[in-house]
This record gives structure tokens, sequence and C-alpha cells, in this order.
């Protein structure tokens, strides 16, 4: 037979230590609070960068001509009654500068282009303003770009900026020579126009201190306040149902203990999870919730696996006490447990390194959250199991000793 891990020698340092680790998150909460995603705090957010134009375009015509930019090329789309419809294509691989660019697009009829950045910019570096009507008219069209050597700006810099408006929180978004930047402003529910009045108020204080040719809008997302509060509720109650029921499966397949054992370790992940959240700064949305949820039933999926594997060898070693077993029986497991995970754990990994935004936040929270599902199983949840033994008359053993003995003489089980 294999050696036997002492898994009980490490119950009580564990237990200290995630003690800690939940200690210092509820005190990281209570004096620097959770970056709360858009879902849950109504109100604002909007990215946007900060750089020069490096061309426009307008249009003065009968027809309507429509800029469509992607990852391969820029097209102009001309449409309008009485005549057919055209697309002047310009893809990269031809047009690699911008000086190709404006000598081509000024053959479009009707079409006027204004050059502000040096002609040998590549053309696929250019970024558009979200906000802006993508048809053309007499009010130009702007391309924007980072010039080469440009200083950088601080997220400090925005924040002085937009200092006028005392909730916004400003946020450095990738690379800092991208100039891009993360800013929320928060709906306190008292403007009915609220969604309008922070975009212009936002894009007012930016253009009063860079200028309107320098400030793109990347995207723009809005929730109402109420919205907001509706969600936050329901997650919470989403949260505690999960709880409630997978303490109640555990007391039906189980017994008492091993159902507060199970809960105290899905309690567990969740502060570690809140914990890490709040130290990271990781956004706290609805995707942050179904990780959470997914940690939960993976983490009571192992703990179940083991749960069993303790009830059997209660029975099959009725002269062992319960340290014994839980030792026993987690080295049976261990092994099925590191598979498990480390298999899963790959594809996770997948995720996180070939996605980015909310599923790269989502691929982190799980990566985290197995890590700490299969410390709570073996430490949590069976030294919650080793300590209620204590307390009981047959010492944690006696039922499943019962159940086998009536087994054994014939009796119905």
């Amino acid at each position: 037979m294999k050696r036997v891990v002492t898994f009980s020698k490490a119950f009580i340092p564990a237990v200290i230590i995630s003690a800690i680790l939940i200690g210092s998150g509820l005190f990281g909460y209570v004096t620097k609070g959770i970056n709360y995603g858009l879902d849950f705090q109504g109100g604002l957010i909007q990215q946007v960068r900060i750089a020069p134009t490096a061309l426009s375009l307008s249009y003065v015509g009968s027809q309507s001509v429509t800029v469509q930019q992607s990852s391969q090329s820029i097209d102009l789309v001309v449409t309008g009654v009485g005549s057919d419809n055209q697309t002047y294509h310009f893809p990269y691989s031809r047009f690699e500068i911008v000086g190709d660019f404006v000598r081509e697009v000024q053959t479009v009829p009707g079409v006027s282009v204004s050059l502000e950045s040096p002609m040998l910019v590549p053309l696929k570096s250019l970024f558009v303003d979200s906000e802006a009507s993508a048809r053309l008219s007499s009010v130009p069209y702007r391309f924007h770009y980072i010039p080469e050597g440009a200083p950088l700006i601080s997220a400090d810099e925005v924040r002085q900026a937009i200092s006028a408006i005392p909730s916004a929180s400003v946020q450095l978004v990738g690379n800092p020579a991208d100039r891009a930047f993360q800013i929320r402003l928060k709906d306190d529910a008292s403007d009915p126009q609220a969604s309008q009045n922070l975009k212009q108020t936002l894009t007012s204080l930016l253009v009063s201190r860079w200028g309107e040719p320098s400030i793109a809008i990347i995207s723009t997302d809005f929730v109402g306040s109420r919205f907001s509060a509706s969600l936050a509720s329901q997650a919470f109650w989403l949260v505690g149902a999960t709880l409630l029921l997978i303490w109640a499966y555990c007391a039906i397949r189980f017994r008492w203990d091993f159902a507060v054992g199970g809960v105290l370790a899905i309690i567990h992940d969740t502060l570690i999870m809140v914990a890490f959240i709040v130290w990271t700064g990781m956004p706290f949305n609805s995707t942050t919730v179904a990780a959470i949820l997914t940690i939960l039933g993976y983490s009571i999926n192992d703990t179940v696996v083991i749960f069993d594997r303790i009830r059997e060898n209660i029975r099959f070693h009725p002269d062992k006490n319960i340290t014994w077993i839980l030792n026993h029986s987690q080295t049976e497991v261990l092994g099925r447990t590191v598979i498990t995970t480390v298999t899963t754990m790959l594809a996770v990994f997948s995720l996180y390194f070939f996605t980015t935004g909310d599923m790269k936040n989502f691929a982190l929270a799980l990566l985290v959250g197995m890590v700490s599902g299969v410390y709570s199983t073996i430490f949590i949840a069976s030294a919650f199991i080793n300590f209620a033994s204590r307390f009981r008359k047959d010492k944690g053993v006696g039922e499943e000793k019962r159940a086998v003995r009536t087994s054994l003489s014939g009796e119905v089980v």
C-alpha cells in the first residue's frame, strides 16, 4: 500500500493561513473597496485615447459615402438613388502608409482629404472615434494616430483634467504608449438624462484640456443605477441560494458535519476570491459572479468525491479513528484530484493567454478558484469534520460502523 500523507498535521496551520488571507481581504474591502463593474455600479464607462488627428475626410455631393474600417482595410462605400453602388477598397497590404491612401482617396468624386500627419505613418495604425458618424459630410471625419516618440500621458493628468467630476475614476489601459484610458463616472440616480449629460460633461472637459482633434472615444457603456442595484441584489441571493442547496444536498447524502464542512469550504473559496478581487483591482461584474458560481460547483464536486471516500473507509475500517480515515481517504483520491485539476487548468490557461477583457478576467478568476477549491477541500472541509468529531459521542465514525454491522447481519441497509 502506498504511503499515507498525514494531511491532518497541516489542518491548524492551513486554517490560520486562510484566516489571514480572508482577514486581509475583508480589511481591503473596508479600506479600499471593490472595483465594481458597470453591472453593479450604475454609471458611465468610457474608453478614450488621447491622440492627434492623422487625416480627415469630408464629402460634398448628392450621394451617401460611408467609411468602414476593419483589421484588413479601409473601405468607402458610395450609395444613392439613381446611381450604382460602388465600394472603394484600400487594403493595408497595398496601401501601407498614409501617403498612399491620401493620393488614392482623392480620386473618389466629392471626397476631400486633409493630411496632418507625416506621410510615412502606417495606415493600419490609424483608428477612429466610435462616436463619430461613419457617413461623410462637410464635417471632417477624423482618423487618429499616436506619433512616434510622443510624450506619455499619465492617468493622473487625465484625473486632473476631469477633476470637476468628483466621482470620476481613471485607469490606464494597455501599453502606456497607446495613451488609452478607461474613465468611470457614477450615476447617483438624480438625473434622468444622466447618460447624455455625463458623456457631454466628460467630453467637454477632455476637449478643453487636449483639444477636440485629439480625443478619440473607443467605446461607451452606460447602466442605470436602478438596474445595477437590481443585479447586485440578484447576485447576492443567487450565491446565497447556491450555498443553501449545497448544504441541503450534503446533509441528505452524508450527515450534518459533512454538510457544514462542505459549505465552509465553498464559503472559504468565495472569500478568497473576494480578497483576490480586492487586492488586484479586478472588475467585479456579472462575469466575475459567473466565475465564482463555477468555482463553487467545481469545489463542491471535488469535496463530494472525498466525502464519499471518507464514508466508505469508515465502513471498511471500523476500528480506525476519524483522523486516520481522513488522511487515508484524501491520500487515495489525491492523484485523481491533481490530474483533474491540472487538466482543467490547461484549458483555462488557454483562455487566459489567448483572450482579452472580461474573458481573460474570467479565466484568471477560475485559476485562482481552482487552486483554492482543492486547498479548501483537503484542509478546510476535512479540518471541520475532524474538529466536529471531538464533540460527537461516536467520535465521528459511529453511524457508519452501525451501518456496516447491520449489513453484515443480513438486514436491509
